[in-house]
């Protein structure tokens, strides 16, 4: 599975966040879940136990330091599919016979 998330304090009172984005960063990182941070987002793969599990630890954590957390999370849920993180690329790239900006 794909779990794509965007999560951060709206109730901080100015215009970044970053400095929680870096915590909640750190979290999915030291998972160990394959995970990509873009700039928007971050994908991260995996069963849907052990991510939900994380995403709820980022929540907790944000939720002690903030009033208010604003999550959007979205998943692709596809029966049998590994590694789409990266698979899901490659498979457009063979498309295009050319590597794409990543």
């Amino acid at each position: 599975m794909l779990f794509q998330l965007a999560m951060f304090p709206t109730s901080k009172g100015t215009a970044s966040v970053s400095a929680d984005v870096a915590k909640v960063i750190d979290i999915i990182d030291k998972s160990g879940l394959p995970y990509r941070l873009t700039a928007m987002s971050t994908i991260i793969e995996g069963d849907w136990e052990p991510v939900m599990k994380v995403i709820n630890r980022a929540r907790l954590m944000l939720r002690r330091r903030h009033s208010r957390v604003y999550i959007v999370l979205t998943i692709d849920d596809r029966k049998g599919a590994r590694n789409r993180l990266t698979g899901k690329i490659k498979s457009v790239e063979k498309k295009l016979r050319r590597e794409v900006n990543k």
